[in-house]
């Protein structure tokens, strides 16, 4: 088990090497392919979606008035794509046991 901190695309690259026996360029070529295609999925506007894991999900926001809240001037917000990331219920329930 990993201690807490920051999963990297070197921890994800040193898994698939142990798991799959790939080297450890090989391992680094792969995940850098997955994450490329997913990159590129969600540049096209597609939602990325992972069974068990969650969605990565893309949502246009409209223009909008927002407000400076040191000055309280109201400011035209510009609009934009936005991804979300919504975890599907076996993680959410994997997190809520700590495992």
């Amino acid at each position: 088990m990993r201690s807490v901190g920051t999963l990297t695309r070197a921890d994800l690259a040193e898994t698939i090497n142990h798991k799959m026996g790939f080297s450890r360029a090989e391992s680094l070529d792969l995940v850098e392919a997955i994450l490329a295609k997913m990159c590129d999925a969600m540049s096209d506007g597609e939602n990325v979606k992972i069974s068990g894991f969650g969605s990565f999900v893309l949502r246009d926001k409209k223009e909008r008035i927002g407000r400076n809240p040191k000055t309280g001037v109201e400011v035209p917000i510009t609009p934009r794509r936005v991804m979300t990331f919504r975890a599907s219920q076996k993680l959410k329930e994997r997190i809520a046991q700590g495992s």
